[in-house]
């Protein structure tokens, strides 16, 4: 009799772990939702994520990025695995303190519609840091609400490829594709949208993008300032990068030439 009654508390105890994980891994795949609805102002879509019952990892698979609506492309970034280490008594506090955070973005496809429109504009973070660009830095900061404390101490990235999609031609579009194999990490974020915005400053800055779509990399690189430890020395190696001292992203010598001095004004702020 006595060993019924401990087989059953043995079950009811899995069981119940089994409802807790569940319950759990629900609400986090919620609130990764919104946390990415906030910052990027996309939809997303996650396959799995999996919270260790006992210790403070989260894991994301299979999370996908959707451009909006008006563009011939789905899909503007796949990430096939994020890592998170989080620290628990933040969480209780209502501040969010990521000890260790592990992107790996297998593709991220740049888009020009037929509108001529980018992509890349609908980002949140890439809005914001083009609003803030003209403001004076004597101007006071205009006060929208209680802003989310965050702090991730260390971020590894690592970007695999990046896709230029051009539909304003009409027809069929023109495609280019640059393996720029990206593996870097970054300390001491304390801007959720810095993240988005590293992400796209180093796909642009390892390919001739930035030329080929005029998009200015300036108010990104500037708004990184702050929020972001060392964020000058990742504005220098941007620089480098698109000088063609990083990595090869393919594309003739000719192009890469033509496109530095253009590249330089876009990354930097005295170019603009």
């Amino acid at each position: 009799m006595l060993k019924k009654i401990c087989i059953g508390i043995v079950v009811f105890l899995l069981v119940l772990l089994i409802v807790l994980a569940v319950g759990r891994n629900m609400i986090v795949k919620a609130a990764v939702t919104t946390g990415v609805k906030v910052v990027t102002g996309l939809n997303m879509q996650v396959e799995s994520i999996n919270i260790g019952l006992m210790n403070t990892l989260l894991g994301i698979n299979g999370l996908v990025l959707y451009n909006p609506a008006d563009f011939e492309d789905k899909i503007m970034m796949d990430l096939p695995e994020i890592y998170v280490d989080y620290d628990l008594g933040a969480l209780m506090k209502k501040k969010v303190h990521l000890s260790e955070v592990r992107l790996d973005l297998k593709e991220f496809v740049v888009v020009k519609n037929k509108q001529g429109v980018l992509n890349l504009d609908s980002l949140t973070a890439v809005q914001t840091a083009k609003k803030t660009e003209p403001a004076k830095k004597d101007q006071p900061k205009a006060v929208t609400g209680e802003k989310l404390q965050i702090q991730i101490d260390l971020m590894k990235l690592k970007i695999g490829k990046v896709i230029y999609k051009d539909y304003s031609k009409g027809g069929e579009p023109v495609i280019k594709e640059f393996k720029i194999n990206v593996d870097e990490q970054y300390e001491n974020i304390t801007d959720p949208e810095a993240v988005v915005r590293i992400i796209v400053v180093k796909a642009l800055a390892n390919t001739t993008l930035s030329s080929l779509t005029n998009f200015k990399l300036g108010p990104l690189t500037d708004s990184l300032q702050g929020s972001v430890k060392d964020a000058g020395k990742l504005v220098g190696n941007i620089a480098g990068d698109a000088l063609g001292l990083g990595k090869n992203v393919g594309g003739t010598a000719t192009e890469t030439v033509k496109t530095t001095t253009e590249k330089l004004k876009n990354l930097l702020p005295f170019g603009k």
